[in-house]
């Protein structure tokens, strides 16, 4: 019997990659490991603490050295949602607000966290059978994936999906705010020297600008399925 797949989802924000990934993941009956809402957690974890703001970053060496204290876990609620636990705690809404938009790229920059989330997502897929998405995961987390996916679409098109899931949140926000927040973690999660925001060589481009949600699944569903074969 073929061992089950690793699939790593990488792309820029609001390109849907958590959507796609949770619906392959529960097709073929494989884990799901949201990568983007670990590195949320921390920066959740800091914000709380007083450690990092968007004007003046973070605190490295008290963020570095507390990170034994961050406990990341990922479990399915009453609803069937996969829900971030930060130390016990459902904080699946809080990492999602602006506020935490906002200084994720500082806290995510930080090689010692990278070093330590990296170790944890590796460990959650030991034996294959993993969707796993976020920025680095096909360049650095998995590199041997047999899949490996990099989603991209046009900046408009990523802010005004955001600005509609933030609306439905109920969070005051402007389309400007939304866009400009887009672009800047863009930049600096490209430009960062550790795991960079770039394609792995072997990943397969998929620009679903004008791709629907069905249309999108189907396709990535076909590229996973002729790898079983």
């Amino acid at each position: 019997m073929m061992k089950p797949l690793t699939i790593a989802i990488d792309g820029h924000s609001s390109t849907g990659k958590s959507t796609l990934a949770k619906a392959l993941a529960k097709s073929m009956g494989y884990v799901y490991v949201d990568s983007g809402a670990m590195y949320r957690a921390v920066a959740l974890f800091a914000l709380r603490k007083g450690w990092v703001s968007k004007e003046n970053g973070c605190d490295a060496v008290a963020i570095e050295s507390t990170l034994d204290q961050v406990q990341i876990t990922f479990e399915l609620d009453a609803a069937g949602v996969n829900a971030t636990f930060l130390n016990g705690q459902r904080v699946e809404e809080e990492i999602r607000e602006m506020a935490v938009s906002h200084v994720v790229s500082h806290v995510a920059k930080l090689s010692e966290v990278r070093r330590y989330l990296v170790a944890l997502q590796q460990a959650m897929s030991r034996n294959g059978g993993v969707v796993m998405d976020g920025r680095d995961i096909g360049t650095v987390v998995f590199p041997n994936a047999e899949l490996k996916i990099f989603m991209t679409a046009s900046d408009d098109v990523r802010a005004a999906r955001r600005k509609a899931e933030l609306d439905f949140k109920g969070q005051d926000v402007t389309f400007q705010e939304v866009l400009e927040n887009l672009k800047s973690r863009d930049k600096a999660d490209m430009e960062r020297s550790d795991s960079p925001l770039i394609a792995a060589e072997d990943a397969r481009t998929l620009d679903n600008s004008t791709m629907n949600r069905e249309d999108q699944f189907e396709l990535v569903l076909g590229w996973t399925q002729s790898l079983l074969v």
